[in-house]
């Protein structure tokens, strides 16, 4: 991996800003057919929400109906197994258990609907089958979700950047996006590094900066006021000692989609986590490098009785505070949530494009968005 910063004074047919697993899934796919360099402003790639997240493999059986993050997240599910399998990238179809505490609850009803439409597969288990495949769930029924997984994100940002590399791309990293000038027929843009300042030429642009996209876009001309982002921290508690579960388990999720529950995840050692929670950042909190990621022990005991809710035999003791990530969030609080939004630039020629609102489930959807991302280029690129 490169990570160190040069002067460049060609031109590339494509630039990339934002160095995780959506701007790398880009530079994957287009890198065979243009030249691409990928900036990332930090010391290695995926270091924010790509890599501080659950790692789930989702079926897709959450979103709005033809919204794109149902259409991604079916489609980029299949596609990310089938990478996985052809490209050396642990992963596990643990599948996952979506528990009620009641029976015919209309959401878990929603969810098998949701599973038919789509052709996912599911099964509904009734308290009994429940107990008999995880004994330690409570929960009058249960979706359960074979399609359902686990994967190395990290391992999978490294192979899409092999991959992109090998096809001739450029990535580097401690290179920040600082300003652009328009031209007819391409961009000029500044970019920083420890090195200074650097202007490149590019016939067109893509914007993955994740929590920084918003910004970005606005630099672009795009109007952001009905997109404003709202950093949402996700906290994570490990369970010390063996896990009790075989599959992940989930709460039935939120009314609104803000998040989809405290759950339990397992990783590919076996070991359990439980989380996120949803905790909306300010400014001052999101730009303290000090506290971004902070875990506070004084969370324990709010996830500890939303646990206990499907896991009554919790031993609070054995929650560990863990890590915590960061997801740019179009929508706050009680606001329903937000699709995804990929939308070009006021001005296609030259082009830019811009990936807005890129959370769950983005990382699953990832092979799926770049493929959309660069049908949508061709609308304007030539």
């Amino acid at each position: 991996m490169n990570t160190t910063s040069a002067a460049f004074t060609i031109d590339f047919d494509i630039l990339i800003i934002g160095g995780g697993v959506i701007g790398l899934s880009i530079a994957h796919t287009l890198s065979a057919r243009y030249s691409v360099l990928l900036v990332e402003q930090h010391s290695h790639l995926g270091a924010e929400t790509s890599s501080r997240n659950s790692e789930v493999i989702h079926a897709g059986l959450y979103y709005p109906a033809d919204s794109l993050k149902e259409s991604l997240c079916v489609s980029g599910k299949h596609q990310l197994y089938e990478f996985c399998e052809q490209h050396d990238v642990p992963f596990q179809r643990t599948g996952k258990l979506i528990v009620s505490p009641f029976r015919d609850h209309p959401r878990l009803q929603q969810l098998e609907g949701t599973a038919q439409r789509l052709g996912i597969p599911v099964e509904r288990l009734d308290q009994s089958e429940l107990y008999q495949l995880e004994p330690q769930v409570s929960g009058q029924e249960a979706l359960l979700s074979p399609s359902t997984g686990v994967i190395d994100s990290h391992t999978y940002l490294q192979r899409l950047e092999q991959h992109a590399s090998a096809n001739g791309a450029l990535v580097v990293c401690q290179t920040q996006y600082s300003g652009i000038t328009e031209y007819p027929s391409h961009w000029c843009v500044a970019l920083d590094s420890p090195d200074g300042t650097t202007h490149i030429r590019t016939r067109a642009i893509i914007n993955a900066a994740g929590l920084n996209a918003n910004k970005v876009a606005a630099d672009f001309g795009v109007r952001i006021a009905q997109s404003p982002l709202y950093p949402c921290r996700g906290h994570y508690f490990s369970y010390s000692g063996s896990s009790p579960f075989r599959h992940l388990v989930y709460p039935l999720p939120e009314d609104n989609l803000a998040g989809l529950g405290v759950h339990a995840t397992l990783d590919l050692g076996g070991g359990l986590r439980f989380g996120p929670d949803t905790r909306y950042l300010d400014q001052c909190e999101l730009a303290s490098d000090q506290y971004r990621y902070s875990v506070a022990n004084s969370l324990r005991d709010a996830f500890a009785k939303a646990i206990q809710r499907y896991f009554p035999n919790l031993d609070a003791n054995r929650l560990q505070p863990d890590y915590s990530g960061i997801r740019p969030k179009l929508h706050h609080g009680s606001q329903s949530a937000r699709d995804f939004e990929i939308i070009l630039g006021p001005n296609h020629r030259p082009p830019s494009l811009h990936l807005l609102g890129i959370e769950s489930p983005g990382l699953t959807a990832s092979l799926a968005i770049a493929e959309h991302a660069a049908r949508r280029l061709s609308e304007s690129f030539t």
